[in-house]
């Protein structure tokens, strides 16, 4: 029995071509530190690196490369950001669609005098924009979104989101973890102070790779999160202050980065827009084959240019978690059954607490895969 990969939303797999030969490269030729030596591979893990930064500014419409920070995830881009922003008094404002990369730190932080509201969203993960205002206080600090649901698919209206913003003062941080490499992203035309990314999932690269690009208003408020030796002002037992130094210290995940590198490569190579155009051809392909099956729900809206290749079924009654082994054991077909660390967009979405079977398709899926998982869930169903 083949096995069927559908799990993408989680990590991204297969990955881009030559991610492999580049991090094996890294490791047999080139081996060194960055910003730790004066030689000619330290230069060229340095050149990598940098170039990285200029290829992330570039598909983010972000001017600034030393602006871009890197990080092991996403999750480390939130806690750095929102951790080192709120103070007690403090207010936010999310989607009630949060995954618990922004959700636990908030919980955290409200011990701590930090307050936060969910803007509303309807049944199919629609953020209400006539919401957002009035939860603004006067110590209404930031409005903290992530761009696309990882339970549902829904893609959120953010460039409305960061009209509101800007208009009322506030920083607005973008958690991209379901949409960088799969939608067009335009820090300018979203207003966006910070735009957090991973490279694990939709820009195809290894695990342990990410960060976040932020504007330097926005970043002169948040101290550093962790301190140590960066390579720069060796002479110095203060943090460097500047960019990208600030919230770069130690040493770099340098392999993860060579393979993002070569992600970043094959995406800039491929275009996002064939990549999105595939993925919107095997998503339509399968709400298309399942969506009149009864006692089965899908979750989200089955606007196809709203959303993303992330489909939640609902088979309850029947019990999920069921589902999705008899779907790995019967059919080889990989699937995330429930919560996906997300249990605020489960209430939302009033798929809490029986949670969701989630099919996660990337450009590599094939049509035929497709063909097999909707026999699989037909011939379950019956």
């Amino acid at each position: 029995m083949n096995k069927i990969y559908m799990d993408n939303g989680a990590t991204s797999f297969p990955k881009a071509p030559k991610v492999s030969e580049a991090m094996c490269n890294y490791i047999e030729k080139i081996g060194t530190n960055v910003g730790r030596g004066a030689y000619e591979n330290a230069f060229q893990a340095q050149r990598i690196i940098e170039e990285t930064r200029e290829m992330l500014c570039k598909l983010f419409n972000f001017p600034t490369t030393s602006n871009v920070i890197f990080t092991k995830n996403i999750t480390e881009s939130m806690n750095v950001m929102l951790k080192g922003l709120l103070k007690d008094g403090d207010h936010v404002i999310v989607s009630p669609l949060e995954h618990n990369a922004v959700m636990r730190p908030l919980t955290s932080l409200a011990s701590q005098g930090v307050s936060f509201d969910k803007a509303a969203c309807d049944i199919e993960g629609h953020l209400v924009i006539d919401s957002i205002e009035p939860l603004i206080k006067a110590n209404t600090k930031a409005i903290v979104m992530t761009h696309a649901s990882n339970v549902c698919g829904t893609i959120l209206d953010l460039e409305a989101v960061g009209k509101i913003a800007k208009k009322h003062k506030l920083f607005f941080i973008i958690d991209g973890a379901q949409t960088a490499g799969l939608v067009d992203i335009d820090m300018a035309r979203f207003n966006a102070d910070a735009f957090a990314f991973t490279g694990h999932k939709g820009l195809l690269g290894p695990q342990g790779t990410g960060g976040f690009l932020i504007h330097d208003a926005l970043a002169n408020e948040i101290p550093p999160f962790i301190e140590g030796g960066t390579g720069s002002k060796s002479d110095s037992e203060e943090q460097p202050m500047y960019l990208p130094d600030k919230y770069e210290s130690g040493t770099p995940n340098t392999v993860g980065l060579f393979g993002l590198h070569a992600a970043l490569s094959y995406l800039s190579e491929t275009g996002i827009e064939k990549i999105r155009d595939i993925e919107h051809q095997r998503t339509l392909q399968f709400i298309e084959g399942i969506k009149d099956l009864a006692d089965l729900r899908i979750v989200g809206t089955q606007d196809i240019n709203r959303r993303t290749a992330v489909v939640s079924l609902d088979f309850s009654p029947r019990d999920n978690a069921e589902i999705s082994w008899m779907l790995e054991q019967n059919y080889g077909i990989a699937t995330r059954v429930g919560m996906h660390c997300a249990p605020s967009a489960h209430k939302a979405l009033e798929t809490f607490p029986q949670g969701t079977v989630r099919f996660s398709f990337s450009s590599f899926t094939t049509e035929e895969e497709i063909n097999i998982a909707i026999k699989a869930i037909k011939e379950i169903m019956a």
